[in-house]
Formats: structure tokens, sequence, C-alpha cells
């Protein structure tokens, strides 16, 4: 639920060292070294660019790094783009180091857990990865968790980098996508397609969706979801009535579809406080994370009010009185945070009371929001029912219309599904990020870059020379 820890480091190399060390780097992949703003082209970069202005952009190749010192006027004449790219890329790295005498360094950030493997890398070479403290002011780069080849953190990603001292929500949040998906698109043959569709990105098919591959989690865990929801509502391409209501049929119990769905988004929406708060502590420390709305305060207020509303509907006075003054408290908290961060004076207590107005009011509209699950499942129930009485309409007439029914079936089938499979997957990204991302994530961090190069062959091999 943490970003991976980032290690200051500096690379020191003797002077002489210097290239062989930054191809090492390279080849790695898990370094980010700081660079220099302006520095002037270097030899490399200068040929670079004369062929790419002859050839055009088109001509620029996967840049490489040789393992030894190239020449640099053979590589023009041979067109060695690829080439040429890689040692403009370490000639700028290299104009970033910082040189006393026989020695050069560079610093840069290393993931805590790489730091060992980078130093052992180095040491061939005759360099060392040193420690340094984190300065001042300056929040290392994030770099979010990924378990193997099935992540989330493209859906994390695509809103914006989490600051460094925010939590990873990832998987969470992932799951509360997939999940919302599910509600809102429940049908157990919808989701074993959707399945199959996963499983072929997996594998890569068809290649011209290759660059779709990384979704291929999110294509699987919606399927999954949906063939667990379909089967709560005994929806199999529609009410085909081969599976058993086990829980509610949408059609006929849109209320309690409708309640369902909104008390599931309270409870979101009280993990996303929680996690936000946290994040506010974690950002600016108790002082500014207590009274924020996002933070401490907005927490004891939504759950003050969830106990309210919970007692209001069991009948439970006391309940209802606790949960009232827990909301009270959270919302007073709120509004000193919010005068705090004013002018003061009139001005200040004017500005407070229509900033609290608002918070107030999206908190309920958030929570309320919800209810589109409900709403857009009724939907995808309503279609699939619709093109399931078509079909059977069709092929009580008689053989002469059983093959209108199976086409009709085919087809409606086809729409609905690609219509509810696109609403249902915008519906819980809008309601990810806007209910839910709003929440956890108040500023922004900066995306951990390492700096990676495939050499054109091993490091190593300039030792067996």
């Amino acid at each position: 639920m943490t970003p991976v820890r980032m290690r200051r480091v500096a690379v020191v190399v003797p002077r002489a060292a210097l290239r062989d060390a930054l191809v090492r780097i390279a080849e790695t992949g898990c370094v980010e070294l700081d660079r220099v703003e302006e520095t002037a082209p270097g030899p490399a970069a200068l040929r670079l660019r004369r062929l790419q202005g002859r050839d055009g952009p088109e001509g620029a190749g996967r840049a490489v790094l040789a393992v030894g010192a190239p020449d640099l006027d053979r590589l023009e004449d041979r067109r060695e783009t690829s080439l040429l790219a890689g040692e403009a890329e370490l000639e700028e790295r290299a104009e970033g180091a910082v040189r006393q005498g026989e020695v050069s360094a560079l610093a840069g950030w290393c993931p805590a857990g790489e730091v060992s493997r980078v130093a052992e890398r180095l040491a061939a070479a005759g360099g060392a990865l040193l420690p340094l403290p984190s300065p001042r002011g300056t929040d290392p780069p994030t770099l979010l968790r990924t378990a193997g080849k099935a992540s989330f953190t493209p859906l994390v990603t695509t809103y914006g980098t989490p600051s460094y001292a925010d939590l990873d929500p990832s998987w969470p949040a992932g799951l509360a996508y997939v999940v919302m998906f599910g509600i809102m698109f429940g049908d157990v043959g919808h989701g074993a397609l959707l399945l199959v569709g996963a499983l072929a990105l997996r594998l890569g098919r068809p290649r011209r969706l290759a660059p779709l591959h990384r979704l291929w989690p999110f294509l699987a865990g919606a399927g999954l979801a949906a063939m667990l929801a379909g089967t709560a509502y005994g929806e199999f391409f529609g009410p085909t009535g081969l599976l058993p209501v086990l829980w509610l049929a949408p059609l006929q119990s849109p209320a309690r579809l409708l309640v369902a769905a909104v008390v599931f988004g309270a409870g979101l929406l009280a993990l996303a406080h929680a996690a936000g708060a946290v994040n506010r502590v974690r950002e600016r420390g108790w002082a500014a994370g207590l009274y924020a709305a996002s933070g401490v305060a907005g927490l004891l207020f939504y759950l003050g009010l969830a106990l309210a509303a919970a007692g209001l509907l069991l009948h439970m006075p006391s309940v209802t009185v606790a949960g009232a003054a827990f909301a009270s408290a959270g919302l007073a908290l709120v509004a000193l945070g919010l005068f705090r961060a004013t002018a003061g004076g009139g001005a200040g207590l004017a500005e407070t009371g229509v900033r609290l107005f608002d918070v107030v009011v999206r908190t309920g509209t958030n929570t309320l929001s919800f209810a589109r699950l409900a709403a857009f499942g009724l939907t995808h129930a309503a279609l699939a029912g619709l093109v399931w009485h078509g079909t059977t309409g069709l092929a009580a007439r008689g053989p002469a219309w059983w093959a209108s029914a199976i086409l009709l079936f085919a087809v409606g089938t086809a729409l609905s599904f690609g219509l509810e499979a696109l609403v249902a997957g915008v519906q819980a990204l809008r309601l990810e990020f806007y209910e839910i991302f709003s929440r956890l994530f108040e500023t922004e961090g900066r995306p951990f870059r390492p700096w990676h190069i495939p050499p054109a062959e091993p490091a190593d091999a300039l030792l067996r020379r």
C-alpha cells in the first residue's frame, strides 16, 4: 500500500571508467540520474541530427549502446542511428557528472531494493554506489508497485502520479473498479466473453491490439465480477432461466438494487476518506491532516453522517444522536481548517461558509452518485431481456423462424454487449476518478523515470576481451 522505497544515491567512478559505468547503469535500467537542464549537443548528437535531417524522423531506430567507445564518424557513414542515439544520451548524462581530479560522480535515485545489485554492477567497472541523504524540500520520485504481470497501476497513473508520501491504492482501486463494473454488467454469459477477451489479450492476440496488452487484468477482473453478479441476478445472456436467482432479479427488485448500490458506494467513500486522511497526515503532518475536508475531519463528518442515517433507518435514537454529534464535530473541524486558510475577518467567514456548504452538498451528491450502479445494471438487464424475449417470440412461431431467432439473438447480444460494456467501463472509471481519487490525492508526485538503454552486447563482454 506504499510506493516503492527510494534511495538517494551517488555514482562514484574513476574518470576513465565513467563511460563503462554509464553503460552498466543504462543496462540495469533502475537508476534515475539527475540531468543538466541545458547542455550543448555532443559529437554523437550532432551526427545524429545530420542523419535525421537527411533521412527524416522515421530514419531513427531504437537507441542502443556500444560496450566500448565507438568510432562516431564510422557510425555516421554507416547510418547507425541506433548506436548514435545511445551515444547521444550517454553524452548528455556524462555532462551532468561532477569531476574532481581523477574521480567523476553523478547523483540520482534508485529503488532501495535494487541498490545492492547496481552496486555490484558498478564495482566491476571500478566504481561504487553510495547512499546519500535525501535533499530537503525535494520529494523522491514515485514508483508504484506491480505484482508480476498483473497490475492495476494504469488505473492510478491515468489519473495522475501520487505523491511519494501517499498510499499506493492500485490494488484496492482496481478491485473496486471491477466490482462496480460487475454490478452494472451482471451476466454470466457476457462475463465469460470478457474473460475470453482477457485471455486473448494476455496471449497477445490479435496482434493489432498488442498496445492494450497491459489492460488484460482489468478485462479479466471485470469478466469475473460480471459472472459473479450474473450468478446473483440469475442472468445468462439475459433472463434465459438457465440459472436460478440467488439474490435478486434486477427488473423485479429495482428498489433493493438501488439501495444496495448506494450502501456499497457509501462504504467505498468511507474507505476513500480513511485513505485520504492517512495521505493528508503523511503529506503535511497531523496539524494539517486533522482539519482537512479530505483528512481526519472529513472522515469524522462522513462516518457521523453514516451512523446517523443508520440510526434513522433502524429506529435507534441513541445511534442517531451519536452519529449527529460525530458529524457536527467533524464539520466544525472542517470549518476551522477552511477559516484558517482565509485572510480572516468577515470575508473569511463568508468564504468559509460557502466552501463548507459545498463540502456538505458534495458529500451527499457523491454518495447518491453510486445509484448509477443500479441504474445501468437495470439498463443492462432490460436490454438483455429484450433480446431474449424477441428471440423466444420468433422461435415460438415455428421452425421456419428459427434462423431469424438465432440471427436476432446473435446480433442483439453483440450490440447490447458492446454498448453496455462501454457504458459500464466509462461509468466505473468516472466513479473511481471523481468520487474516490478526488479524496485520496491532493498533490501530484513525479514519476520515477529510470535511464534504460539496452547494450549492443552485455557490458561484461568488455572484460572478456
